[in-house]
């Protein structure tokens, strides 16, 4: 599902409103690299409202570009060209009016809205321990790019257990 359609989606629509699905129906939500496109006063509702979708222990397995990791990198290891390796992870691509990153986050402010929102159990996931690992998305971010053996993950991937 997307908000701009495209020929392998099966839905196209806007994840902030899922009206077209029942409370309580769905057993997983995977969200790579979207919660960062809403802004810090829209975020929180996006979560209400996939909170709403969910089962009782369902999942919402989050990744979203993480702040700290790109601060440790620009202040701390440096990089070789400079802050340009970081603008897409932290503003977004910007090839389209949907492509800009509006918020940011680190562990600490997913964490606390995602139990703001009731989660129950918060916990960080493994991209090569899912069902979806052989999928290559923004979740095995790495800098220098594709270098998922020495490289430095540059996604958050925190996911919230709905309780029962």
């Amino acid at each position: 599902m997307d908000a701009v359609p495209a020929p392998h989606l099966q839905r196209t629509a806007r994840v902030e409103r899922l009206d077209f699905i029942d409370s309580r129906s769905v057993e997983l939500i995977y969200a790579s690299h979207v919660l960062e496109h809403f802004g810090r006063f829209e975020y929180l509702e996006v979560l209400r409202e996939w909170y709403r979708v969910l089962k009782p222990g369902g999942i919402l397995r989050l990744s979203v570009p993480d702040f700290a990791a790109c601060a440790t990198l620009y202040y701390e290891q440096g990089l070789r060209d400079g802050l340009s390796g970081l603008v897409g992870l932290i503003s977004g691509g910007q090839r389209s009016a949907h492509d800009f990153h509006r918020m940011i986050f680190d562990r600490p402010l997913l964490t606390w809205a995602l139990a703001e929102v009731g989660f129950a159990e918060i916990r960080p996931w493994d991209w090569r321990a899912t069902e979806h690992a052989r999928i290559d998305d923004y979740s095995q971010a790495y800098l220098p790019h594709l270098d998922k053996e020495h490289g430095t993950l540059m996604s958050l991937n925190l996911e919230g257990i709905k309780g029962l």
